[in-house]
């Protein structure tokens, strides 16, 4: 089979969620004649399907060595790196991106983040801002700065931040997740209910809109709504990063399942 049919195989079995043969696929490709960038891209990305982020990691790095100017395999890198946990080199990869390209708004986005997931949330703000200096309708930087501006107790601006978001794009489920996750933390239950089911109506596979209706149910007593939207977090949530509150929704679902008697 030669190279081409290979890659075309292998983009079927990705998109149809069989990773394991398009891993298969794509390094038989990547053995059939010179290193491709994309070969290697594609490899990276299987594996990452997989959960074998390291080795995922280890193929963007190829990528990136041999062509510095793939922006979207440096983007890839520095989010796989962020994920690990591998927060001084992520920090690289997305400053590498803005040295070579200011005009990056998402990769300084990227930087805010790492600070926010530190603790550090003036230097957040002060990222995200700068990123929307550079673009204003960036709806990535708008909800990263609602997050940061909510958890430094500026709730009114966190507030017209998000609706900011869903002026842009009414149909942005993060937005309408971000304003859930205010009511639920002002206890207002109706409106966060409203706004975890307008998130889901964007996107039904926004695994934490489940998840906070899940607590939400909790909280109202409706045990069987709860246990529903716990599994569906479940569902649709299974990145390595999440491994710890899997587990505890893991645990509370058969903590549910025995007093619903299942």
């Amino acid at each position: 089979m030669k190279r081409k049919e290979l890659i075309e195989q292998g983009i079927l079995a990705l998109e149809s969620g069989d990773a394991d043969s398009a891993l298969d696929l794509f390094r038989k490709a990547q053995a059939d004649g010179d290193f491709s960038t994309e070969v290697e891209s594609l490899i990276a990305e299987s594996l990452e399907a997989l959960g074998k982020l390291q080795e995922a990691v280890i193929s963007l790095q190829k990528v990136v060595n041999v062509d510095s100017a793939d922006i979207d395999a440096r983007y890839a890198l520095g989010d796989l790196l962020f994920e690990l946990g591998q927060f001084d080199e992520a920090r690289d990869v997305y400053q590498g991106i803005v040295d070579n390209a200011p005009d990056e708004a998402d990769a300084l986005v990227s930087i805010g983040l790492l600070h926010f997931h530190q603790e550090e949330i003036d230097a957040a703000v002060a990222s995200y801002e700068k990123a929307l200096q550079l673009s204003p309708d960036s709806t990535f930087a708008l909800n990263s700065l609602g997050d940061a501006l909510f958890s430094r107790g500026e709730v009114e601006r966190a507030l017209s931040t998000f609706q900011a978001v869903i002026d842009l794009d009414p149909q942005d489920p993060q937005a309408h997740y971000n304003l859930a996750e205010m009511y639920y933390d002002n206890e207002e239950l109706d409106n966060a209910e409203s706004s975890c089911l307008q998130a889901l109506k964007c996107d039904p596979a926004f695994a934490y809109a489940y998840l906070t209706l899940g607590n939400l149910y909790l909280d109202m007593d409706q045990a069987d709504k709860a246990l529903h939207n716990f599994q569906e977090f479940l569902r649709y949530e299974n990145s390595l990063a999440a491994e710890d509150i899997r587990a505890e929704v893991a645990a509370v679902i058969d903590g549910l399942k025995q007093e619903l008697k299942l």
